[in-house]
């Protein structure tokens, strides 16, 4: 071993000797005591909030999921509703301590923004919604078309890219709000309003409920991996969000549900007990209590059920798990080992 090989390997040691310690988000955020989360303004099933202010949706869970885990209480959260232009500022500016409303995971965000993501809760891909009554069956027809899209979005770059491959033009109409863009659509100001497929369900069943009858067209174009970003700079915070997630797709895997958690809790499979803190380790790696994943799983649910509650078939959205099934049910979700 040259002296170059022996110094790197000195460099190494030293540094995995050193003990595990807290950011500066992840001590901030346990001294104030609730976790900050970024939402949307308002997409049914996602993030949505009643009349009387209480939020609900697939991804209002993740941030309780992540409070249950850090504070032992699912409640410990607040929520500040942001539009797609607002919700990046945010986290920069500490506004937040993570983004759980639909954002897309890219190269350009995750470099140039200062933004680390922990990991994927929604796969999903952009497509094109048409009142029924217009007789559109594909995005092919939409050539020359007036789109509905917000700014400072994926979505709005895929657009351009789409038409343009297609040699086809359109008229863009940009309104950041999404009640207000929605408005606009209903009133027959776009031929069309383009998003995230989910977020066209969501619309449809949601804003747009008794206003017409909207058809989502078959054409996706784009893939839109969507999930949780906290800022770069803090890795317990990090490993804390991404772990969560990752737990939730775990505990379904294992068959963990909040009926049955108790139950599993006595289990004398090995794997099960240390999932569930029984057995400790997996707690004091992520800086928490040992039962933060039986506190997630009993308070909020695991994945699938929070997907079904949310999103699923029996719900106003009617959204099959396709991609987000499990791996091992044909679906991409699919957790990083717990071990």
């Amino acid at each position: 071993m040259n002296p170059r090989q022996l110094a790197a390997l000195a460099a190494f040691a030293c540094v995995a000797a050193l003990p595990a310690h807290a950011g500066q988000s992840f001590d901030a955020i346990k001294a104030k005591g609730f976790v900050q989360c970024a939402v949307n303004t308002g997409l049914a099933g996602f993030s949505f909030a009643d009349s009387s202010g209480k939020w609900t949706g697939l991804d209002v869970d993740l941030c309780k999921a992540i409070a249950a885990a850090m504070f032992g209480d699912a409640e410990k959260v607040k929520f500040t509703p942001t539009t797609a232009q607002q919700r990046f500022v945010a986290l920069q500016s500490g506004e937040v301590d993570v983004i759980t409303r639909n954002a897309t995971q890219t190269l350009l965000r995750d470099t140039s923004l200062g933004f680390n993501f922990a990991g994927i809760n929604f796969y999903d891909g952009q497509g094109f919604m048409v009142p029924t009554k217009s007789g559109i069956k594909s995005a092919k027809e939409l050539g020359g078309a007036t789109i509905c899209v917000q700014p400072g979005t994926t979505t709005e770059l895929n657009l351009a890219d789409y038409f343009r491959r297609n040699k086809m033009t359109f008229k863009p109409v940009l309104i950041e709000k999404l009640d207000e863009l929605l408005q606009a659509f209903a009133a027959g100001r776009c031929d069309s309003y383009t998003t995230d497929a989910s977020g066209l369900a969501a619309a449809r069943a949601g804003q747009l409920s008794g206003k017409g009858d909207y058809t989502i067209l078959p054409e996706r174009i784009s893939k839109e991996p969507l999930g949780p970003m906290v800022r770069h700079g803090d890795d317990q915070w990090l490993d804390l969000v991404k772990y969560v997630l990752d737990g939730m797709i775990e505990a379904e895997e294992l068959g963990i549900t909040q009926a049955n958690v108790d139950e599993m809790a006595k289990s004398d499979d090995p794997v099960i007990k240390r999932f569930l803190g029984v057995t400790p380790g997996y707690g004091k790696a992520v800086g928490v209590d040992e039962k933060w994943m039986y506190n997630v799983i009993k308070q909020v649910g695991n994945y699938g059920e929070s997907f079904e509650r949310n999103v699923g078939t029996k719900t106003p959205l009617k959204l099959e798990r396709g991609q987000n099934a499990l791996w091992t049910n044909g679906g991409l979700m699919y957790a990083i080992p717990f071990r």
